[in-house]
């Protein structure tokens, strides 16, 4: 995944930098990321905040390495900064770069490579960055979204856990949870408690529960967690009429991961109309769960309040450029028989996936491909094949309007194979990849030009 690439670590020269990288990025054209799961593969990500500031979705996640002699613990979650990615399409994200490293804390004592999961608001005209280190829960302040953010010199007083979470009322009151879970109101600084901290009650139990991300909808206070549950965590919810509850158990947002993955951790967002689930899993770390990526898929209430299970998706959100390269093995769905995918490179997760057709009319749906109002020409696809093969490539339905046949020579390289378009589509439509033959082809993705 190719992602912009945006360091704002000092305030004397923000402008200066800013305005360089956007005349860059002005003249090289933009680096596309993929509006399809997961959002993030240059990197691992994990316990993803979603914001909204300014017409852009910010996304403040952890940031999984892997341990090493003296720093962290092997085998286990590995922490030492914090990047800030946005977007304003939820297709194109902007890597903003470290905005905190736990070397800049002032008050913690050692590198504990704990930097957890944060969040991140907005009051007064100023951000407050919340993050969790050394078993306490510090405050960075910045300007901007991206920062630079400057840490508080001392912890939260009276606060000691893991997983902030703040809550804005209408009113501008503010209020911090964490752990497992707490809840206490702020004070007007933003950085001090103006309450003793209480316990939530009649949450669900036994089973960790951590994780709180809190929100507010048409009056109704929401409170969302990950609760273990048979050895994996799930996401679920409970409701209140007020901040500090009491709340009521109402249901499971999510269910535990198909991967094995031991956590999750999530945010709910409104952007456009449309609210959004953020989370993680292991995509790009298959046999290790410490190393996770971030995601994001649709959400949805029902009228009465309570929210719609989410199954989660490869294809993920947002709308893909046809002019791009669409990965097709992030599919919205496929045929019973004759799919895969798999990593392109098993040692270099990073390169991603592909699909593979092995069927005759094995077939791959990709969703909301947006062909623009441009006339498309061509249709280019990244192939490796023993076999050789044919493709059709169709709009809408299996059946739909057949833009291109494109045949597959035998070639066990990776090769771009170019071919015309026998119609010319515009607007937004499903994308069917289907296979014609019995022989086997591997795609590492398509392109229209």
């Amino acid at each position: 995944m190719l992602l912009k690439s945006v360091n704002y670590k000092s305030e004397k020269i923000q402008f200066s930098r800013y305005s360089f990288i956007l005349i860059i990025l002005y003249l090289i054209g933009p680096n596309r990321g993929f509006a399809q799961n997961p959002l993030i593969l240059d990197q691992f990500t994990a316990d993803p905040t979603a914001r909204v500031f300014d017409g852009r979705v910010y996304v403040y996640p952890s940031h999984d390495i892997l341990a090493s002699p003296g720093k962290g613990r092997p085998g286990w979650f590995c922490m030492e900064d914090y990047h800030v990615f946005s977007s304003e399409n939820l297709t194109d994200w902007t890597d903003h770069g470290v905005i905190l490293t736990q070397t800049e804390v002032p008050w913690l004592e050692r590198k504990t490579y704990s930097m957890w999961a944060p969040d991140c608001v907005y009051k007064d005209g100023q951000y407050y960055f919340y993050f969790p280190t050394g078993g306490r829960i510090g405050a960075a302040i910045a300007d901007k979204p991206y920062g630079p953010f400057k840490p508080e010199q001392q912890p939260i007083a009276g606060v000691r856990g893991i997983d902030p979470g703040v809550l804005i009322d209408k009113d501008g009151s503010a209020y911090l949870f964490w752990g497992g879970i707490s809840v206490a109101k702020l004070k007007d600084n933003m950085v001090e408690l103006d309450s003793q901290p209480q316990r939530i009650a009649n949450l669900p139990r036994p089973g960790l529960i951590e994780g709180p991300f809190p929100f507010k909808r048409n009056g109704i206070y929401y409170l969302t967690y990950p609760h273990e549950v048979n050895g994996a965590e799930r996401l679920e919810y409970s409701i209140a009429s007020s901040p500090t509850g009491p709340y009521e158990w109402k249901g499971v947002i999510m269910d535990q991961s198909v991967s094995g993955c031991w956590t999750n951790h999530h945010s709910i967002v409104e952007f456009k109309g449309q609210w959004y689930l953020f989370y993680h899993d292991r995509d790009l770390s298959p046999d290790f769960d410490k190393n996770r990526s971030i995601r994001a898929d649709y959400l949805y209430f029902n009228d009465d309040g309570t929210i719609q299970k989410v199954i989660p998706t490869l294809r993920g959100v947002g709308i893909t450029n046809a002019a791009g390269e669409i990965q097709i093995d992030r599919y919205s769905a496929v045929s019973p028989e004759g799919v895969t995918v798999a990593f392109v490179d098993p040692n270099q997760k990073q390169k991603g996936w592909k699909a593979i057709l092995t069927a005759q009319n094995a077939w791959i749906r990709y969703n909301k491909v947006d062909f623009g109002r441009e006339k498309l020409k061509s249709v280019s696809i990244k192939t490796s094949s023993s076999t050789g093969g044919v493709i059709d490539i169709r709009i809408d339905a299996v059946d739909g309007p057949l833009l291109a046949k494109v045949n597959i020579a035998d070639n066990t390289d990776w090769s771009v194979v170019n071919s015309n378009l026998s119609e010319n589509p515009s607007g937004a439509h499903d994308l069917f990849v289907m296979l014609k033959d019995t022989k086997t082809v591997e795609i590492d993705w398509i392109k229209f030009e």
